[in-house]
C-alpha cells in the first residue's frame, strides 16, 4: 500500500517529467528549501519555481524511480534520469533525493546528482 506521502512524491516527480510548475508547487510548503547539493538551494515557492525549468537545461527531464524508501516523515526515492543541458547537450545522471514532510506537503528536498557516462 502507497502512503499519502509516497503518492505526493510521485505526483511531483510526474510534475518535473512534465514541467507541470502547478503540479509541483501543489505538494510543496510555502517555505520549502531546494539544496541540490555541491550545485545551489533555494528558498521559498518562488526560487523553486524558478528552478523548475532552469534556463540552462531544455524540455523536461526524464526520470525513472528505481526504489522508495518511506521512514516517519521522510521519503527517498533513487533512480536515474536523462536530461539536456543547451551547451552541453544530452547528458544521463543517477539521482537521489530525500523529502522531508511538514504535514501533508514536503517542506524540503535534498538531492544528490551522479554524473553517467
Amino acid at each position: 500500500m502507497t502512503s499519502e506521502h509516497e503518492q505526493t512524491v510521485h505526483r511531483y516527480l510526474d510534475g518535473f517529467r512534465s514541467s507541470d510548475h502547478e503540479t509541483i508547487l501543489s505538494c510543496l510548503t510555502a517555505d520549502v528549501v531546494w539544496q541540490i547539493h555541491g550545485v545551489r538551494t533555494t528558498r521559498g515557492k518562488t526560487e523553486f519555481d524558478d528552478e523548475i525549468e532552469n534556463p540552462a537545461f531544455e524540455g523536461s527531464p526524464e526520470l525513472s524511480v528505481d526504489r522508495t524508501i518511506e521512514a516517519g516523515d521522510v521519503v527517498v526515492v533513487t533512480g536515474v534520469g536523462t536530461g539536456h543541458h543547451r551547451e552541453n547537450g544530452r547528458f544521463r545522471f543517477a539521482y537521489n533525493d530525500i523529502f522531508t514532510f511538514r504535514g501533508e506537503l514536503i517542506a524540503q528536498v535534498d538531492s544528490y546528482l551522479v554524473p553517467l557516462s
